[in-house]
């Protein structure tokens, strides 16, 4: 019998696979609630330590001059034993017992650093899309493998994302919170999401990718996108007006003119090259 997950796992591929075709209809998770990870404590002080998440951002993420922040994964192996130190003390945080915010910055932190790892582990790819460990049929990519286990639960990036961070904080810069290894991704941050600092840095990264062409730019009067809003799009309004309202919220000179009187989307793409600072291909 197939169960809820491995259902996911292959919606989750299809979704990806049907962007390959033109035209074709696309498809991506809906945003479902795991009512499990609800629980938070609203008067919670406690604070996450992320220290060893942002001495391995400082020393291997760097920002290239096409404003894409990519990873050194080579130099980065010697890295490996400590970023799953990082993993197993963030394994054992009580995250049902955190504040909101404290809880926000945990999960989208975990989810980064365990798509690094994952990465790091099946390293040299050309695309994240590579490593097939997830379950399901017609799986593709590591989003539907078991990767963690907080408080006793096996939790998969498709959990994180789509049954935790997306339905409880309804969000829509959830999105640009969460780097799935590929250059059409939204950046990488370069420093650890922080509670007391999480407005900022999720404004910040929503402005970054919609001014980035990758996000979103006009040529000859029409709009082209990411096919993230595509995916997506029940995230951002829910139609192409909705998106284009979302763009406007965060554009910037030129940008912001281009978008002036724009009503569609002429298309949209997306790069799953892996963002690798030095491809094994060398380009």
């Amino acid at each position: 019998m197939m169960t809820r997950r491995d259902f996911l796992s292959c919606g989750s591929a299809l979704g990806l696979l049907v962007t390959l075709a033109p035209g074709a209809a696309t498809a991506a998770p809906d945003a479902e609630l795991w009512p499990r990870w609800e629980a938070h404590d609203p008067e919670s002080t406690t604070t996450v330590d992320h220290s060893i998440w942002a001495m391995f951002l400082e020393h291997y993420v760097e920002r290239g001059r096409d404003g894409i922040t990519r990873i050194d994964y080579q130099a980065a192996m010697a890295a490996k034993a400590g970023l799953e130190a990082y993993l197993r003390e963030l394994s054992a945080v009580e995250v049902s017992q955190l504040n909101r915010a404290e809880q926000f910055a945990y999960w989208a932190n975990l989810y980064n650093a365990l798509t690094v790892a994952t990465v790091l582990n099946h390293y040299p790819v050309d695309t994240i899309r590579d490593i097939d460990i997830s379950n399901g049929l017609f799986a593709n990519g590591p989003w539907g493998a078991d990767l963690v286990e907080i408080e006793g639960v096996s939790l998969t990036l498709d959990d994180i994302e789509h049954r935790i961070l997306r339905p409880i904080w309804t969000d829509n810069r959830v999105h640009y919170a969460v780097n799935c290894a590929a250059l059409g991704c939204p950046s990488l941050l370069p420093e650890p999401f922080d509670a007391a600092r999480l407005e900022e840095q999720l404004t910040a990264a929503a402005h970054d990718f919609v001014n980035h062409p990758r996000g979103a730019k006009v040529e000859d009067g029409q709009l082209h996108v990411s096919s993230l809003y595509d995916w997506f799009q029940s995230d951002f309004g829910g139609s192409e007006i909705g998106v284009i309202r979302h763009l406007q919220k965060f554009a910037k000179p030129p940008l912001a003119q281009q978008l002036e009187g724009i009503e569609e989307i002429a298309g949209d793409d997306y790069d799953w090259s892996l963002n690798d600072l030095r491809p094994a291909n060398g380009t």
